[in-house]
């Protein structure tokens, strides 16, 4: 099996499923509680575990329960926990969550831990490791990320570049394979695209690292420009329960597809189907599918 590095955030993600969504300054009742494993990086990694990759998790939790508890749900996963650090200066990240009838989500973080992160730390580990593959998103430090990719030599890089904002410090240049959301893809391209055409946003960006980007659109699928050539996917039809972690799922299921020597289009459906199984079950980590349905889900299409 192919190893691999996921460098992110790991979260208790404290859910509240809700009728609707509240606007500011509102309250809304009826709300039902719940606690799961979270934070983009530890989704990516169970993701690409329930895959059939190894994985190794490099990151940071607090010496609270909290930390306690998802560091034994990663290893019950089968992920690798020896370069997750535990820091006395930081509580463990939480994300707290809300989740309305229709599945969307509102997200709301405490980083904690997760910026305590030393990128010293990580160059090491990736050194030690020497991954297939390394995958990065923003939950985390940018210098962490940057660290991480110039590490990795030779080896896959694939960045999650989510979320997106002002302050974006990461080198795409050292990136091989961008993966963004429509609207990331056009606050990334807001200075150097015409039109917000997702294909034309793909091709902005890919330029920008070694590979290429796929630009995930929801229900309506991907669009990806990826070694030069144009991927157009619709999505799998699926009842939407929870979008939380769907992305991650694509994310960590598609980096284990191309590390295990799986063609960028297959790689592209086996992330689709992880996603569209992810989004309907509850939670971010438990709604990670297995591989067994991922691949029945993935090869009925592409039959």
């Amino acid at each position: 099996m192919s190893r691999i590095a996921v460098v992110g955030s790991i979260n208790q993600d404290i859910v509240i499923r809700v009728p609707r969504i509240p606007r500011p300054g509102e309250t809304v009742h009826h709300g039902r509680l719940a606690r799961y494993a979270g934070g983009k990086g530890a989704n990516q990694a169970v993701a690409a575990a329930r895959a059939g990759a190894t994985v190794s998790m490099l990151g940071a939790v607090g010496t609270d329960a909290d930390g306690d508890d998802l560091l034994r749900g990663l290893i019950a996963e089968g992920v690798d926990t020896t370069h997750v650090a535990r820091v006395d200066s930081a509580a463990t990240g939480t994300a707290l969550i809300a989740v309305d009838d229709a599945g969307a989500n509102s997200i709301a973080v405490a980083e904690g831990a997760n910026f305590q992160i030393d990128p010293e730390d990580v160059q090491s580990a990736i050194a030690a490791l020497q991954p297939v593959a390394v995958v990065g998103q923003r939950e985390v430090p940018d210098d962490v990320i940057n660290a991480a990719f110039q590490a990795t030599t030779p080896g896959l890089r694939v960045l999650n570049v989510s979320p997106v904002d002002e302050g974006v410090a990461i080198n795409l240049g050292l990136v091989d394979i961008a993966i963004v959301n429509e609207i990331e893809a056009a606050q990334l391209t807001a200075d150097s695209s015409p039109d917000d055409d997702s294909a034309a946003l793909a091709r902005v960006l890919a330029e920008q690292t070694h590979r290429g980007c796929v630009v995930t659109l929801g229900g309506q699928g991907l669009v990806a420009q990826v070694d030069g050539q144009t991927h157009v996917q619709p999505a799998f039809p699926t009842t939407v329960v929870d979008t939380t972690g769907a992305g991650d799922a694509f994310c960590g299921v598609f980096t284990a597809a191309l590390a295990a020597g799986r063609q960028v289009e297959t790689a592209l459906r086996w992330g689709q189907a992880a996603g569209a199984l992810a989004a309907a079950k509850a939670g971010a980590q438990p709604s990670m599918p297995m591989a067994d349905d991922i691949r029945r889900l993935a090869e009925s299409e592409l039959a």
